[in-house]
């Protein structure tokens, strides 16, 4: 006979507790947890309220020592800036979780739910839940300390261009904007010949001084002045100075280059039109169509100046235009512009409209100019130019004129424009009633120059609807809209401005 024994099944029994005697299972403290809460405290010894330093002009945060930091509410970045507030005295508990409790945005407070673990009688673990608020106290940062006393700085940029037109200003503010290079700058303050950028720090200033090397020819030069002298750590507090020097040409100018220069350049004529001007000098000779690029380093070893400006420009007409196909270059010329056309042309200055008198000259202008267009030009049959090398040139080999662009009606073109650039915020010593002309002729220069336009960020007007006069195609250049950016406005739920994240 088989006996077939059953399996033994072990059932825990659960035991009293020694305090308040509540059947429960056994454990080595032989307590509940209510009663070890009562006895054991494992938060004791961490803070329930800490203060937390919030910048209210650059909303960053401080991090011990020395460090601010900017952070979104509820972000991870915040959570581990608030942990390691209350991390010294968490040293003999173990961290489970932490996460935020919601408050209201304004209320200057931050709640924080912190679950921890410890060990305590005969080896019983025992897990709490607590809350830790951070309170939230105004301190201004170093940084922001430094813009509103706005004399203290440690480095000024001087950026200065020995011309009368301002555009390759114009020009260098939209690609720092685009860069977002004036956001470190403490004050940015408008000069005569110029602008000049203060910062708090020498790295800030050297960062803007390999930009503007690496975006305009120029040159730079560097001092320092001792400002105080700690003889015991032996250091030195210096203010810096950086001084940038652009080059004195700007678009649209007529120059004169040195025959060495010319000859270096692919042969070239010594009279050229100054195309544009980016991180080289373009430069075309109205009578071979040749371009060439001069660095800032050539310029400066051989400089030459401008030998025209805006102001003294003058409206021609065009009597008679004839393109001039397959010219032949002689040996050693450089490349030619497939951008323009040769044209030989006759014109006639429009405040001589009752004479007869009648210019005859080579244009780069060929494929815009039409009989009856009108176009700016310099004069040099009737004007006194006092250049070192144009004096010495062949008289035979001076054009009588120089065409530099189309014309057009400026105030149709104001009308028509729906676009906008954005500007720098900075100090304005006096307000030139030139200046608003001269920022016209650069708006226009955009809309003329594609390869310009490319560098800049243009946005759409939303404000400027052009009338059904101004529709109409006069031939003039203009921005298509797949260029234009749209300006981003971000707006609450009430369709007001979103409100600042932390208010009084």
């Amino acid at each position: 006979m088989e006996y077939i024994q059953a399996p033994t099944t072990t059932i825990q029994g659960n035991i009293l507790c020694c305090t308040c005697g509540v059947p429960i299972p056994p454990n080595p403290a032989n307590m509940c947890v209510a009663c070890l809460r009562t006895q054991v405290d494992i938060s004791e010894g961490i803070p329930k309220q800490v203060t937390v330093n919030f910048c209210k002009q650059c909303e960053r945060y401080l991090q011990p020592p020395a460090t601010w930091m900017k952070c979104a509410l509820e972000s991870r970045e915040l959570l581990a800036l608030c942990l390691k507030k209350i991390k010294s005295s968490m040293t003999k508990v173990r961290l489970i979780d932490a996460g935020f409790l919601w408050t209201e945005p304004h209320s200057k407070r931050i709640k924080l739910k912190v679950t921890i673990q410890k060990e305590v009688m005969n080896g019983a673990i025992l897990q709490q839940v607590f809350v830790v608020e951070f309170v939230i106290q105004y301190q201004m940062c170093d940084d922001c300390h430094r813009v509103e006393a706005k004399d203290f700085w440690k480095a000024v940029v001087q950026v200065r261009q020995k011309t009368v037109h301002k555009k390759t200003f114009y020009y260098l503010e939209q690609l720092i904007l685009k860069h977002k290079l004036h956001k470190n700058a403490l004050n940015i303050k408008e000069v005569n010949d110029g602008i000049d950028f203060y910062y708090s720090t020498r790295q800030h200033a050297q960062k803007m001084v390999d930009f503007l090397q690496c975006t305009v020819p120029c040159r730079s030069k560097t001092s320092l002045r001792l400002i105080s002298h700690d003889i015991h750590s032996n250091t030195f507090n210096y203010k810096s100075t950086y001084s940038m020097e652009i080059v004195p040409v700007c678009k649209d100018n007529v120059v004169c280059l040195s025959p060495r220069l010319a000859q270096s350049l692919g042969n070239m004529g010594q009279v050229c039109v100054c195309a544009r001007v980016t991180s080289t000098i373009h430069l075309i000779d109205p009578n071979t169509l040749q371009i060439a690029e001069v660095d800032g380093n050539t310029y400066w070893r051989n400089p030459f100046n401008s030998l025209v400006n805006r102001r003294q420009l003058e409206e021609f007409i065009v009597m008679d235009t004839d393109i001039i196909r397959n010219q032949k270059l002689g040996a050693g010329a450089g490349v030619r512009s497939n951008k323009h056309t040769l044209a030989e042309v006759w014109v006639q200055k429009t405040s001589e409209m009752d004479t007869s008198q009648q210019y005859h000259c080579r244009t780069f202008l060929g494929h815009l100019l039409n009989i009856g267009d009108l176009v700016l030009g310099f004069d040099f049959a009737n004007s006194n130019v006092n250049d070192e090398y144009l004096n010495k040139m062949n008289p035979n080999h001076v054009p009588d004129v120089v065409l530099i662009k189309k014309s057009y009606d400026r105030s149709r073109r104001v009308r028509r424009r729906n676009w906008k650039l954005h500007e720098m915020v900075r100090d304005r010593e006096d307000n030139d009633t030139d200046d608003e002309r001269q920022y016209q002729d650069f708006l226009e220069d955009l809309e003329e120059d594609e390869a310009l336009r490319k560098n800049v960020n243009i946005y759409r007007d939303a404000s400027k609807m052009p009338a059904a006069s101004d529709t109409e195609d006069d031939g003039a250049p203009c921005v298509s809209l797949v260029e234009m950016l749209e300006e981003l406005s971000l707006t609450d739920a009430t369709g007001e401005e979103g409100a600042d994240m932390m208010t009084e």
